[in-house]
């Protein structure tokens, strides 16, 4: 007979934190977010932490270099996503390992022959008011000059007018070769007060760019998150089909950590997958695995050998309960794995960090999971609405927004993390192609939510993460309650 749960599956939004006691020393810019990564031994520290609990979902319309980059710098880490050739994600792997910070490669770029049109259309796409001119119309072709919004005026202008016409040409662009280093870049910003100074390489190729507005950006980040080498720290997705190629492939590009992306982590191939690496590389390559969401679960990928395990029961995009009726609450998953997560650090000494995958709708969420038992988060939906992530913005109905597909949509079909062993195809969907509103950059944004974080941290009397989850009291709420605790009763103005 099947067994049946007697309390039902919730989400983050059916709980809420009770206020604590917080003393004169617990005030928001003493808090440490500081988390474990990987598993470690009772009494010893984790090999790789982060400075937030934050991590970007393995995705296509989510987590590429760009955005790898952005969310290194304030601390976190990004997977970059597995459901494409082995070469290209490797290729991004690199790219962020030797980004320079400060330096920009340009991705608004425009030939000479094409026209106003061409520049508007790429302007509206991007949100980037600074084009390149080169030779061949690509980032590292031999440059020609900049287009700005300076440039033209689209009321004096036909669409058809070519690039060569009213772009600044080299020879009144103010330039500087690729050796230069990043104060010596902004000392010629200010020195001839510019907002953009291009550096080209010995054939006259564009290599970077460097910005005036970035300035105070290229300050060190306290939070960054570097390895030994001071290079910004990034993890890869991988299945449980092609590891044996792509696994040394990304390596050998030096991701600093791989995660394997399925639904369904409580299965043997994901031991085949840890086994290899093991078998390999040893613990000296740290490998996440997941999703599980029950304890039973927890306890097979971390006796495989996981460094972390991915709890998951159903993002934004995600589809699988009305496609196959089966998954659970975030919530419900999330403490029952956290207890197990426990459980085990009491019996074997080995503490596997668990990370929450999915369920993330309002920030203080991301608090409610940190204290149900998450060492950090997977967001999906969160970081697809920013600047950096990989997908268009377009305007919808007078809004901006960006677009966002999960990967068991027919728009990704990455098979490989729905796969069950059968054909090399996915057979149905799992997941939707779809919009979320623009929300700007991701600088901004994690520093605003995390401000709330740290915030209702000390609102429980806790400046850290393991502490919030030692002192946290969370308490169900009722419908009528959830109600209560938005603005209600009164007519809101509006918003100027």
């Amino acid at each position: 007979m099947a067994f049946y749960y007697e309390e039902p599956s919730r989400t983050f939004s059916e709980y809420l934190l009770i206020p604590g006691y917080s003393s004169v020393e617990c005030v928001p810019a003493k808090v440490s977010l500081e988390t474990p990564l990987v598993k470690f031994e009772k009494g010893k520290e984790p090999e790789l932490s982060m400075n937030i609990p934050m991590v970007s979902a393995i995705m296509q319309s989510v987590s590429d270099d760009r955005l790898a980059i952005a969310l290194a710098q304030e601390g976190g880490l990004s997977f970059i996503y597995g459901s494409q050739p082995i070469e290209s994600q490797a290729e991004m792997i690199e790219k962020v390992k030797r980004y320079r910070a400060g330096f920009v490669v340009s991705d608004s770029n425009v030939s000479a022959e094409m026209t106003l049109q061409d520049v508007l259309r790429l302007t509206e796409q991007t949100g980037h008011s600074t084009i390149a001119v080169t030779e061949d119309g690509s980032p590292n072709g031999k440059l020609l000059g900049i287009v700005t919004n300076k440039d033209y005026r689209v009321s004096r202008m036909t669409p058809d007018t070519r690039v060569k016409d009213f772009m600044t040409k080299l020879d009144d662009l103010v330039y500087a070769q690729e050796e230069t280093t990043l104060k010596e870049a902004n000392d010629i910003i200010w020195d001839h007060k510019i907002n953009c100074l291009p550096l080209v390489n010995k054939n006259q190729e564009l290599v970077y760019l460097v910005f005036r507005k970035d300035y105070d950006t290229h300050k060190k980040n306290e939070y960054e998150l570097i390895d030994s080498s001071k290079r910004y720290m990034v993890g890869a997705g991988i299945n449980t089909r092609d590891y044996e190629e792509r696994v040394p492939a990304l390596l050998k590009a030096g991701a600093d950590i791989l995660c394997i992306d399925s639904s369904e982590g409580f299965s043997e191939w994901q031991k085949l997958t840890i086994d290899y690496i093991r078998r390999n590389y040893g613990d000296r390559v740290k490998v996440g695995a997941g999703n599980v969401v029950d304890a039973e679960g927890f306890r097979f990928l971390a006796e495989a050998g996981a460094d972390f395990v991915k709890v998951g029961g159903g993002g934004a995009i995600c589809i699988t309960r009305e496609q196959k009726g089966i998954g659970r609450g975030q919530a419900t998953a999330l403490i029952e794995v956290a207890k197990a997560r426990d459980a085990y650090y009491e019996e074997t000494g080995i503490y596997v960090p668990i990370c929450s995958d999915g369920g993330i709708v309002h920030d203080y969420h991301i608090t409610l999971a940190l204290a149900m038992g998450a060492d950090f988060i997977m967001l999906g939906r969160y970081f697809a609405r920013f600047d950096e992530s990989p997908t268009k913005r377009v305007n919808i109905n007078g809004s901006y927004m960006k677009e966002y597909w999960g990967e068991g949509s027919a728009r990704a079909r990455n098979w490989q993390r729905y796969d069950m062993g059968g054909d090399k195809k996915l057979s149905f969907e799992e997941g939707v192609d779809s919009f979320v509103p623009y929300a700007g950059s991701l600088k901004d944004n994690v520093n605003l939510t995390l401000s709330k974080v740290r915030s209702t941290m000390c609102n429980c009397g806790a400046i850290n993460i393991p502490e919030l989850q030692q002192k946290a009291k969370i308490t169900l709420v009722s419908s009528t309650s959830i109600v209560e605790g938005g603005a209600h009763d009164v007519m809101l103005r509006d918003k100027r």
